[in-house]
């Protein structure tokens, strides 16, 4: 069988492959070997012009480049290659070390007869447990994902919630609260905060330490201190660890104990639950009207049967790829923890899924970020809504009565008993409101005011508030 996306067993590598592919550079299995493959080359590379090891030939310039040129240049070939390697070792880390060995052997009709590479197979992978090799190429390439694609889209969702809280600052709409109409607010204000929630756990995120260490079978670097009992082992370590742009973990035992990784995923989840919150308050707009879809921006025919819809797929398809990559992720925070005593190899399994949960929450975004450029504030309808609800200035009345007696003014009392009398469970309008404030006994600028105001221009500071947050 040929492949082809309609035969792939998951959506990221089907269905949305074009969405997420450039993952592939950083969470896949071929992106993991030639993280491990840098690894084993930068340690060999440590070793020798840190001259670690007595009698070890020193690198030239020229073969530092070479061994350096091998993941770099990892090709069809070569992942071929090291899957026939592991086939017969059955060891993914082990295959990875004999094939530099190979690569090494070969050097010479690439540097000349007299190159030591050669001669150097012995101090591949020396002191080194598998473990060592994969800590390091994990965290190497989560930091890649992290850093190059996925806080990118983050902050360009963010940076598009900012240009539309800007827009729409201004913008008059009826809040509702309990699924009720409540207070009246801004378009602009209430997109500000879901844009300041996500720039905190982006600030977070950005702040993420990616850990790894150095330290051998069981962290206690018991070979090197036997085999080359005079080097100072823990500053080598961290020396090396900190030379890949990794912070070095001095304690361990066999494995990194991927604390930093359940902290970074915690961190992504609360984002993709912040966002989702957007999405499906983004949906709620469109399906209140207050929002307008942009068919033309949206691209989509809608339903299947009924020709007046169009669908807020943009929205729902968000919503969906957070949940399943909430849903990996904690799993994820949750179980890389814990490791029985020294080792144990659920982790191995397990990380393999960073890459999935990773991509579902990358196409979230893209669509998310889809979604809110195919939509713009429906003017007429967030009008039409708020003029039918005046009974909304019921709050500001029974405020500027309060105010009103403890300032002097008779006849104020029961505020809120009587505007829950004029309000609840009755059709107000203008009128009925401003006969209402004509009726209390005012003092002349309290009554002007409030006769002034609308649902429209009863936002507070909403406009102000959203240059605070941008």
């Amino acid at each position: 069988m040929n492949f082809s996306d309609v035969y792939a067993l998951g959506p990221l590598d089907g269905r949305y492959r074009g969405e997420v592919a450039p993952l592939v550079d950083h969470l896949s299995e071929q992106a993991l070997n030639r993280a491990r493959a840098t690894v084993e080359v930068e340690w060999l590379i440590f070793l020798s012009t840190n001259h670690v090891l007595p009698g070890a030939p020193v690198l030239t310039d020229a073969e530092i480049d070479y061994l350096r040129s091998i993941p770099r240049k990892m090709d069809d070939a070569d992942v071929a290659r090291l899957a026939a390697i592991e086939a017969e070792t059955r060891h993914d880390v082990k295959a990875v070390e004999y094939f530099l060995k190979e690569k090494m052997d070969a050097s010479p009709a690439t540097l000349g007869e007299h190159t030591s590479l050669p001669q150097m197979h012995e101090i591949v992978h020396i002191f080194a447990t598998s473990e060592d090799i994969n800590n390091l190429a994990y965290a190497l390439n989560i930091k890649g994902a992290v850093e190059s694609m996925w806080l990118p889209a983050a902050r360009g969702l963010v940076a598009d919630l900012t240009d539309m809280a800007t827009t729409h600052a201004a913008t008059p709409m009826l809040s509702h609260t309990h699924g009720q109409p409540a207070s009246p607010t801004t378009l602009g204000k209430e997109i500000a905060v879901l844009a300041n929630r996500l720039t905190r756990q982006l600030s977070r995120i950005a702040r993420a330490e990616y850990l790894g260490k150095f330290n051998g079978a069981t962290g206690t670097y018991g070979a090197h201190s036997v085999s080359i009992p005079d080097a100072d082992w823990p500053a080598l370590a961290r020396a090396f660890v900190e030379g890949l742009g990794l912070t070095f973990n001095p304690l361990t035992t066999q494995i990194e104990s991927h604390d930093w990784m359940s902290e970074l995923f915690s961190d992504v989840v609360r984002f993709n639950r912040i966002a989702h919150n957007l999405a499906t308050d983004f949906w709620t707009y469109i399906s209140l009207g207050y929002l307008a879809q942009n068919l033309a921006a949206q691209g989509n025919t809608g339903s299947s049967t009924m020709p007046h819809k169009v669908n807020p797929i943009r929205f729902e398809n968000a919503e969906a790829n957070f949940e399943i990559s909430c849903a990996l992720l904690d799993t994820l925070s949750a179980t890389l923890v814990t490791s029985r005593l020294q080792r144990d190899l659920t982790d191995s399994s397990t990380l393999r899924n960073v890459g999935v949960a990773f991509g579902h929450s990358l196409l979230a975004l893209t669509n998310l970020r889809r979604g809110v450029a195919g939509v713009d504030a429906n003017r007429e309808a967030l009008d039409a809504d708020l003029d039918s609800h005046w009974e909304v200035l019921g709050e500001p009345i029974q405020q500027a009565m309060r105010a009103a007696a403890i300032a002097g003014a008779t006849g104020m009392q029961d505020p809120y008993e009587r505007l829950k009398e004029l309000t609840r469970g009755h059709q107000v309008g203008a009128d009925d409101m401003r006969a209402f404030i004509d009726s209390l006994g005012l003092p002349e600028n309290t009554a002007a005011r409030l006769r002034n105001l609308t649902p429209a221009t009863y936002v507070g500071l909403a406009k102000e508030l959203v240059a605070l947050g941008s």
